[in-house]
Parts: C-alpha cells; structure tokens; sequence
C-alpha cells in the first residue's frame, strides 16, 4: 500500500512576520526523518536537541533523553501514527534558543506520480541564524541589519552571518534541492 501524502504547515511561533512552510510529506514517515524535513525546509543547520509535542505526549530522540521516562522514540514513531487531518502538534528544536513551531496537518492527499516527496511547496520569509538567541536575539539582529555603523551592532552582524542576510529572503528552489541530498552532503 502507498502512504498518503500529508500536507504539512510549520509555522515559527512568535515570529513577525510570520515565517513559515507548506510541505508535503509520506504519512508513514518516522518523527526521526520528519525533524530533518523541518531542519531543511525551515533553515535551520541541525545539531541541537529537539522534540516533538503531541498532546501531552513528549517523542525525543531518547539516546539525548535518558531521564525522560514518559517520552517515546521518535526513531519509533511514524507522523501517521500521531496525527491525522486538521490536527496541531509542536516541534521544539534548540531548547537554548527556545524555538517553537506550530505544524498542523492542513490536508490528506494521494501521492502524485513522479512527484519526489517530501516537497516544500510555499513559504514565506527567512529562517533566524541558528544560535541567535531566541527570538530576542533575532530581533536584535534585525534591528542591528538595519543600522549597521554601531559597533555593538557591527560585532553581532559579523557573528551571525554578515550583512548579506535577508530576512525577507526564500528560495524554494534551493530548499527542495537540499531535501534530497545524501545526508552527508548537508
């Protein structure tokens, strides 16, 4: 039997203006790989704890978990398992930083033909630097983007990526090439 095809909206709370994704992926897919599909679609570079929040219930990778005795493997646990049609579930990456995203489950398709999932379909607006400082830190880095002379503002422009960031700045394009690179090319 082929999976469905979910069509997912992840949404990065508090952001303003909203940044977020519309992406289709198999329904039969661990929370493991769907965390790497967020990574990637969102911007984000990977390498800090995460975990998803269905409900009550807590799905973490529990090699990074071990004093989480409630929580189930996301390793374990297919997106089809957990939700369906019009349901709402979070997803915490960089705990330090504090980002939350609001993904809901907008529609239940059938997977088209020749149509390489997962897919970013639509968005709008760049992700934060990783290691910014939440979205306090985003904010101030924003403000510093726009009056650079500083030398406050120079310094935290310089350790988060430099002047050619815009925050404005999506590419589908590019996002759907690096989905389906080997992972070792990420």
């Amino acid at each position: 039997m082929t999976a469905e095809i979910y069509r997912l909206k992840i949404v990065l709370q508090y952001s303003k203006p909203v940044i977020w994704r519309r992406v289709l992926v198999k329904s039969d897919i661990k929370l493991s790989k769907l965390s790497e599909i967020i990574l990637t679609v969102m911007g984000w570079s990977g390498g800090h704890l995460h975990g998803f929040r269905v409900k009550e219930q807590y799905y973490l990778d529990l090699d990074n978990f071990e004093d989480r005795p409630t929580a189930l493997d996301e390793r374990e646990t297919r997106l089809c398992d957990v939700v369906g049609c019009g349901k709402y579930f979070i997803y915490d990456y960089d705990f330090g930083d504090g980002w939350q995203h609001s993904i809901r489950v907008e529609a239940v398709l059938k997977p088209e033909w020749g149509v390489k999932y997962p897919v970013c379909t639509a968005g709008a607006m760049a992700c934060p630097p990783d290691d910014i400082g939440g979205m306090g830190g985003y904010e101030d880095f924003l403000k510093a983007l726009k009056n650079p002379k500083s030398k406050k503002n120079k310094e935290l422009i310089e350790w988060h990526g430099g002047e050619d960031f815009d925050p404005a700045e999506l590419n589908l394009e590019e996002i759907n090439e690096a989905l389906h690179l080997p992972k070792e090319s990420q």
